[in-house]
């Protein structure tokens, strides 16, 4: 006969007054955690109470029950009761629903880490549907985070999980996904390009979440584009467009999703602004564009206003406010402890010194009825503004005066030369000429000025200091005159454009070449005829930095197709070795838009395995070119890699040669000057003739920027 099986009796339920419970001592939970005491008492206030507490009955020495019980378990709830009692929100003597324990099967100690540690959290799906219903019944944001005591952008985020396609939802319900990435899904409503995308890095290896929000933010533009900030994203927004915000990351405002829409807004706006320039300042022409090439000014010539001076009003402000900053200053130097207060104090008025200083400038009217303005976006969204070009064709015309000249190309005696067919021939006047004051032959101008050239040499090769100043005369006549006094000094100084490189303009050495351009051209004389006489009194320190703008501006290490300037290339090494110059330290990174997107996926493998080594390499292996060399981007950040065109080759002709210079190595015979060793990528030998044809082919076709 088989034996009954035993059935289980559970503990009773009973009403216990709240004065009859004491907190057990033996409570496992000694640690605060979770919702705090005090939000709990006000959830039971709201609720009441929805979990019963388990007790014990306290015994007496004989083994018989007192009439009190202690709560092992429930010991926050007990608390936040108490809470309610001491607030005199519910009555000391009010019943408890608790269950009670009589008997020792198992000990106060473990019936409390039971009941922790069988608890089970709730599925951050099933708290976003359970939002989610309570928003459908009318609560809004706010009141569903006071109830839960969590923040409002906790409740938004478990919402957002709603933009998310259900097929995705319950892929993580299986655990078949990750919160991460269905939060990072959730950045974009559309369901089907969450699925497309999805499908797409089933496939692959790279699941990151950071590559899930790259897939579906690539057609967007950020809302740190300097065109949004131009334009506004609450402007975008009122003319139809949508923002795609991630609740979950730092999204710096989000993405724009049309990109057409933000393009003509800023349009519209960028050229409203250049005619409101043109208009109120007169200029006679103004270009707009996001971008210029860079060198779009050659050929123009730049004239700078004068800062307009400080009205009686500003002056005294100025003056005031300044005398406020010194003080405040002074007092608080002496001062030993930091203040908050002083400090944001000083930044206020160190900032309206500053506004005061910054003095609009004021040009020549008769320099803007003939110039013109470059309007365009700057890196922060700011306009960018370029005041004072005239083109060639606007420059004033100079009017020779020929009635001085005669017929037969004579000149009168006041201020020219005659040119006879005996004097050209070097004879002399004939001596029945009237004895009258003629000019001097041509020929015989020729050969005193030819001497008093010989000799002006000789004079300034013994006058170094003069001849540097006559150099940098010439360099910054060529450099910021186009139109000015040519230079006694036959020296030629080339400055090469390189408008077809995209982004020069952008890098921050393109951007200090231009600051330093714009300082000197706003301290030189503006007429090119005083120009010596401000070099004559110019410090020494700062006539060397002026020589070494004008000088730089001649560099032309570019290696250009049609061009073989083989020499010159190994002569920029050299000088870039003689000033400690690498591209690494000069902040040049490799990006997709500068180097890895417009090289093959041979090239961008061949660049991550040299960087960071084959693993790498591996990882981004499987992916197409452009999601390649994103990835490629990521990978190679810090690490300091160089394409070949950019890396500094060591010359050891070179080095050998400098050690014959310095007579280190003595040699009967004449030495001659090797020449510099060459860059493998330039030597004919160079070519492999076993790589691919893609690869011979983009050798063939270097730019300037690879």
């Amino acid at each position: 006969m088989a034996k009954a099986i035993q059935k289980i009796t559970l503990n009773r339920s009973e009403d216990i007054a709240f004065d009859k419970l004491v907190l057990s001592q033996k409570n496992v939970r000694n640690i605060k955690t979770g919702v705090s005491i005090e939000d709990l008492a006000e959830d039971i206030a709201r609720r009441k109470l929805l979990q019963s507490l388990s007790v014990r009955p306290v015994l007496a020495e004989a083994g018989e029950e007192t009439g009190t019980y202690e709560v092992p378990a429930g010991g926050r709830r007990y608390r936040a009761l108490e809470l309610l009692v001491k607030q005199k929100r519910m009555a000391k003597d009010e019943p408890i629903p608790c269950v009670v324990k009589r008997g020792d099967e198992t000990s106060v100690e473990e019936d409390s880490l039971a009941e922790n540690v069988q608890r089970v959290g709730l599925h951050p799906l099933d708290q976003f549907r359970a939002f989610q219903t309570l928003r459908e019944q009318g609560l809004g944001e706010e009141e569903i985070a006071a109830r839960f005591f969590v923040s409002v952008a906790t409740v938004r985020q478990r919402l957002r999980l709603a933009s998310v396609s259900p097929r995705l939802l319950d892929l993580y319900a299986e655990d078949e996904m990750k919160l991460e990435q269905i939060m990072a899904f959730s950045i974009t409503n559309d369901h089907v390009r969450q699925e497309q995308v999805w499908d797409t890095i089933s496939r692959s290896h790279s699941r990151e979440p950071y590559y899930i929000r790259r897939l579906l933010t690539e057609t967007a533009i950020r809302a740190s584009d300097r065109r949004a900030v131009y334009v506004g994203v609450n402007v975008y927004e009122a003319a139809g467009g949508v923002v795609m915000r991630d609740l979950f990351e730092q999204d710096q405002g989000g993405w724009l999703q049309d990109p057409a829409l933000l393009e003509q807004l800023a349009l519209e706006k960028l050229k409203a602004d250049a005619d409101a320039i043109q208009e109120a300042e007169g200029w006679k022409w103004i270009e707009a564009a996001f971008d210029f090439p860079y060198g779009h000014t050659s050929g123009l010539r730049r004239f700078y206003g004068a800062q307009a001076e400080m009205t009686e009003e500003e002056l005294a402000r100025y003056d005031a406010t300044r005398a406020e900053y010194d003080k405040l200053d002074a007092d608080y130097a002496k001062a030993s402890k930091y203040s908050e207060a002083t400090e944001q104090k000083l930044e206020e008025l160190g900032t309206e010194i500053d506004r005061l200083n910054d003095r609009r400038y004021v040009f020549d009217a008769e320099d803007v009825a003939r110039g013109g303005v470059f309007v365009s976006l700057g890196a922060g969204g700011e306009p960018k503004i370029e005041r004072g070009f005239v083109r060639p064709e606007d420059e004033q015309k100079v009017e020779v005066g020929t009635s001085d000249v005669d017929g037969d190309g004579s000149v009168d005696p006041d201020g020219g030369s005659s040119v006879t067919d005996e004097t050209a021939a070097g004879g002399h006047q004939s001596e029945d000429e009237d004895e009258t004051i003629k000019p001097l032959p041509d020929r015989l101008v020729l050969d005193l000025t030819a001497a008093r050239t010989v000799a002006l040499r000789n004079a300034l090769a013994n006058d170094p200091v003069m001849a540097f100043i006559a150099v940098l005369h010439a360099f910054v006549l060529k450099t910021f005159y186009f139109h000015g006094s040519d230079s006694c000094l036959e020296i030629t100084l080339q400055n090469a454009k390189f408008s077809q490189t995209d982004g020069l303009g952008d890098t921050v050495w393109a951007k200090e070449i231009d600051q330093r351009q714009e300082t000197w051209g706003q301290d030189l004389p503006k007429d090119p005829n005083d120009l010596w006489a401000f070099l004559i009194v110019l410090d020494d320190v700062s006539r060397q930095a002026l020589f070494a703008h004008c000088a730089s501006l001649s560099v032309n290490a570019v290696i250009e197709p049609w061009n073989k300037r083989t020499q010159a290339i190994a002569r920029a090494d050299q000088l870039a070795r003689s000033i400690g110059f690498d591209m690494v330290e000069a902040g040049w990174v490799p990006t997709a838009d500068n180097y890895l997107g417009r090289v093959t996926k041979a090239r961008i493998l061949q660049a991550v395995r040299e960087a960071k080594g084959d693993q790498s390499a591996e990882l981004i292996g499987h992916l197409k070119k452009a999601d390649m060399a994103r990835e490629a981007e990521r990978l190679m950040s810090g690490s300091g890699w160089l394409p070949e065109p950019l890396r500094l080759v060591t010359d050891s002709a070179s080095l050998k040669q400098a050690t014959v210079e310095t007579g280190e190595i003595a040699d009967a015979g004449t030495v001659e000057t090797p020449a510099p060793d060459l860059p493998a990528f330039l030597t004919d030998d160079a070519d492999d003739a076993s790589a691919p044809t893609d690869e011979i082919d983009e050798l063939q076709h270097l730019d300037a920027a690879e």
